[in-house]
């Protein structure tokens, strides 16, 4: 019975002092703008879960996070616990690697991936090759966004663009591919548009996707190094057209960077390049703050935290989870989409091809060559 009774003590004295922990800091890193589609739900679990996390959040460019991430695990640190970033540097790290491994290493405390995704995010939760879990989904685009009082009779196929281009010198413009989504999507769909040898090889297969970008430069005056200075200059005139993708058009106009009666232009037998984004684990974490994180993610995945990321419609749609609705989101979210988005875009969406981007080693290929052969060319 002594026994007994001091094992119960000492299990009791176990839980008190748990309970009266300080609650494990996580500190995020959002490299991708994703805190606009996920801070609300990572602060519902923190309320929800009182002493037992506690969140902190930063931004950083994405071409300046992977060196930070590099010094620390060479000093043996992890002050970054979570990143949630792009497919840009999930590649680029994946290539270096600086992730953690996560699946199927840790398939029993993440179910449902990739069984409860969509078709598309799916696919793109590929992408990841283990390293990442997929938080939320956009078919992307890349669609020409433009000032309807400028532009009369919008391009519809790279040819008649760049036509249009040479006749209006410096009123084009998309930001680098590397640190801008609507700059991927129209680097990686051009080689389908242009019916290229080969979209997934950009060393041997892009020789007409190539050749058009270094004609298409002739009429850019630069490329700003993110999609939020090209919608300052669409939204200040000072350019007319860019290529965008559904959220980067429909965020921009709600929030009153770019006015609200900007259009859209598909293009001809367009494809859409996917977009996702991912939350990542740095290497060299406790085997207890793994643990929380995976907690963290598999909170992320359910229904009701994922019909938050429609959000403003910054990642439209937003859910990656299969079977999450408009209608399940906030009130907020949907009055937005009912007043910023656009009647066409679920039809375009369900009619027109999916494409993934490139896997990590191809697309930190076609950056290395878009920086070479295209980018290097303007200061």
């Amino acid at each position: 019975m002594a026994r007994v009774l001091a094992g119960s003590l000492i299990g009791a004295a176990a839980l008190c002092q748990a309970a009266h922990a300080a609650p494990m800091t996580i500190n995020i890193v959002d490299v991708a703008g994703n805190l606009a589609l996920t801070q609300k739900a990572f602060e519902q679990f923190e309320t929800s879960h009182p002493g037992l996390v506690h969140f902190t959040y930063s931004t950083s460019p994405a071409p300046q996070l992977l060196p930070r991430i590099r010094a620390m695990e060479h000093a043996g640190r992890s002050d970054i616990n979570m990143v949630l970033t792009g497919t840009d540097d999930l590649a680029f790290g994946i290539q270096q690697g600086l992730w953690q491994p996560l699946l199927p290493a840790y398939a029993k405390e993440l179910p449902g991936i990739p069984q409860d995704y969509s078709p598309g995010a799916a696919r793109m939760q590929q992408l990841a090759k283990g390293y990442g879990v997929e938080v939320v989904y956009s078919p992307a685009g890349p669609l020409l966004e433009y000032n309807p009082q400028t532009v009369k009779h919008p391009p519809h196929t790279p040819q008649q663009l760049l036509s249009w281009c040479k006749a209006h010198p410096g009123k084009f413009i998309y930001a680098r591919p590397n640190n801008s989504g609507p700059g991927r999507a129209w680097l990686m769909a051009l080689p389908y548009l242009l019916h290229d040898a080969d979209p997934r090889d950009p060393v041997h297969g892009w020789t007409k996707t190539w050749a058009y970008l270094k004609q298409l430069n002739a009429c850019i005056a630069y490329y700003p190094s993110g999609t939020g200075a090209v919608m300052k200059e669409l939204g200040q005139q000072t350019r007319w057209m860019t290529p965008t993708i559904t959220g980067w058009d429909i965020n921009p106009r709600k929030l009153g960077i770019v006015p609200k009666d900007f259009q859209v232009q598909k293009l001809d037998h367009m494809v859409w390049l996917n977009d996702a984004q991912y939350m990542v684990i740095p290497k060299g974490q406790s085997k207890a703050r793994i643990d929380m994180l995976l907690r963290v993610m598999r909170y992320m995945m359910k229904p009701t935290q994922q019909a938050m990321t429609y959000d403003d419609g910054y990642f439209y749609p937003g859910p990656a989870v299969a079977g999450v609705t408009l209608s399940m989101a906030p009130a907020s979210s949907q009055q937005v989409i009912h007043e910023y988005g656009r009647k066409d875009y679920d039809a375009w969406i369900a009619k027109y091809p999916n494409e993934t981007p490139l896997d990590a080693s191809a697309m930190v290929k076609a950056f290395e060559m878009w920086n070479q052969q295209i980018g290097a060319l303007k200061h």
